[in-house]
């Protein structure tokens, strides 16, 4: 298969070369920055560009992997003169109506994983969930997300906001915290990998079992004296302190809805 992609950024790697890896022909790699698009192109042996007009005409189809904010943007100069391609977007909070009186065929593949360019995961193991507006381009998006990974899911767009939002909880918030974390530990000469134990335990749990039977904590134990105390010691950050304050509340919640 011949793809197109426009983006070079971290979602748009990994997802290239595990497509590359599988024996699909990535035709062009387009980003604004001409630097961008040649690292991409290189790891997949294709050719870079860096203008809209140089991205040719025909192929079997284009990912679109850009920042949400431009999306739109790159949609309507991208399938201008190629309004019979299949276009697929990669975003996970973004509906497949953003192509709708632009292109014939379009759709959308998204990948549900945290991306960096200098960590390639295993693709195999990324969910992938899909969506088109007919079988014939649902059958396009099937054969890519195949190609890479062996769970795909058919999911419309009002279903994958909601995906998306239970995975900011799930990964970048978690991952705040884990900041916030190390910047309590660095105040006080300790490296962030003493807590690597506590994670991994914490993971592993709530991957074995519903993860509000897994929590542990001041909070779940009712334990107002503790809470208040570690409260008091924020008292010099007040936003660290809130949050502190607001996912005991959260946890307490949750905890009571169980019983």
């Amino acid at each position: 298969m011949n793809i197109v992609f426009i983006g070079a950024g971290r979602l748009a790697t990994n997802l290239a070369v595990a497509l590359h890896q599988n024996g699909h022909r990535i035709v062009q790699v387009y980003s604004r920055t001409i630097e961008s698009a040649q690292l991409l192109a290189e790891r997949v042996g294709s050719t870079p560009v860096n203008r809209m007009e140089e991205v040719v005409a025909e192929a079997d189809a284009f990912v679109i992997a850009v920042s949400d904010a431009v999306l739109p943007q790159v949609i309507s100069q991208l399938v201008q003169g190629r309004e019979h391609q299949a276009f697929f977007h990669t975003a996970g909070s973004m509906p497949i109506g953003l192509f709708e009186d632009k292109a014939e065929r379009y759709g959308v593949i998204y990948p549900m994983q945290t991306f960096s360019k200098e960590r390639l995961v295993d693709f195999s193991e990324v969910s992938v969930f899909i969506e088109a507006t007919d079988a014939s381009t649902l059958q396009l998006a099937k054969d890519i997300a195949h190609a890479v990974s062996t769970h795909v899911y058919e999911l419309s767009s009002e279903d994958r906001k909601q995906l998306h939002l239970a995975a900011v909880f799930a990964c970048n918030f978690c991952n705040h915290c884990f900041a916030l974390s190390a910047e309590l530990l660095q105040k006080h000469g300790l490296p962030f990998s003493v807590m690597y134990p506590l994670i991994n335990e914490t993971v592993s749990k709530a991957m074995k079992m519903p993860p509000v039977q897994a929590q542990t904590g001041p909070a779940v134990r009712g334990d107002e004296n503790v809470m208040q105390k570690q409260q008091q010691l924020l008292a010099d950050q007040p936003l660290m302190r809130d949050i502190y304050r607001l996912m005991s509340q959260s946890i307490q919640k949750l905890s009571q809805e169980q019983q």
